[in-house]
């Protein structure tokens, strides 16, 4: 079993992306800027937050976090978002979801310039995924992709099951790997909370990519010897022995799966920080667009 190292990769990634960085300084340009919007106090979403500015400063953005009171209003949202859109020093920007109740997210994401959505959420950005166009790939399946590519996992004609059909993951995450491009061309089925006998389903994939948000949901006895399994998972469960009192653990069982895998993506470590990276990296493409050259 070899493990699929999420920290190392993603700091190659970041590496590249400093490197970029520093020619476009050198060349005279202005390095680019990304900005996070955090509305409320959500521990977890603080935190991540976070690290994508930690990220940021590491190489060499400029970065800030624009925190919001829970009590905002949408329309008060819509106004920073439409500001967001039109100041021509921010490159690119992140509303982090997600947002209280009162504030439709749809509504945020649609008002979101699909040019500055680094996220790869607005439904131009998604709607070009599904016509294999130029644009904005979502984060976390774009990091999984370079995953696989970083380890040379094979896809082509593989069987895929990925478990989970979101916006955010699940669908994105289908629509790249049966692409006609070196990282696709598998065969990929979308499973979902209705999907009827989904052990029989898949106990016969090459690769799993577990996104269901439901703590050990995949066990030893789901997969076929030799797969790859990939963990997007992030559930908190109760540990007594942790000081914070719980501890992190993924969609899958690791302790027992990783026993008949030849891949693993551990949790944390494995997808979490790709995300992180692959947000810069789309921070970097939408920046080199607006100025008009390329160097990474």
């Amino acid at each position: 079993m070899i493990l699929l190292d999420g920290k190392e990769t993603a700091l190659k990634v970041k590496n590249t992306i400093k490197e970029a960085v520093t020619k476009h300084k050198g060349n005279g340009q202005r390095v680019p800027n990304l900005i996070a919007v955090l509305v409320g106090d959500n521990k977890a979403s603080l935190s991540y937050v976070k690290s994508k500015v930690k990220a940021c400063d590491m190489v060499g953005f400029d970065s800030s976090l624009i925190h919001l009171e829970t009590i905002i209003t949408e329309k008060q949202l819509l106004d920073l978002v439409q500001k967001l859109n039109n100041d021509t020093a921010v490159d690119g920007y992140i509303v982090q979801l997600p947002l209280p109740k009162h504030i439709d997210e749809n509504k945020i994401l649609l008002a979101i310039n699909p040019a500055k959505d680094v996220d790869g959420f607005h439904p131009i950005n998604i709607g070009k995924l599904a016509l294999n166009l130029d644009t904005i790939i979502p984060a976390t399946p774009y990091g999984i992709i370079t995953l696989l590519q970083e380890y040379n996992i094979e896809t082509t004609s593989k069987n895929v099951v990925v478990i989970g059909r979101s916006n955010i993951v699940g669908r994105p995450m289908s629509i790249l790997l049966s692409q006609n491009k070196p990282y696709g061309n598998a065969t990929v089925t979308l499973a979902h909370s209705r999907t009827k006998n989904l052990k029989e389903i898949t106990q016969k994939a090459d690769i799993i990519i577990a996104a269901i948000g439901k703590a050990h949901f995949i066990t030893a006895d789901m997969i076929k010897e030799n797969a790859v399994i990939i963990d997007v998972g992030i559930n908190s469960i109760p540990d007594a022995s942790r000081k914070r009192g719980y501890r992190l653990v993924g969609d899958v069982d690791f302790a027992n799966v990783s026993q008949k895998v030849s891949f693993i993506t551990p949790v944390p470590g494995g997808v979490g920080p790709m995300t992180i990276a692959m947000l810069l990296k789309n921070t970097l493409h939408v920046y080199e667009k607006r100025i008009g050259m390329s160097i990474s």
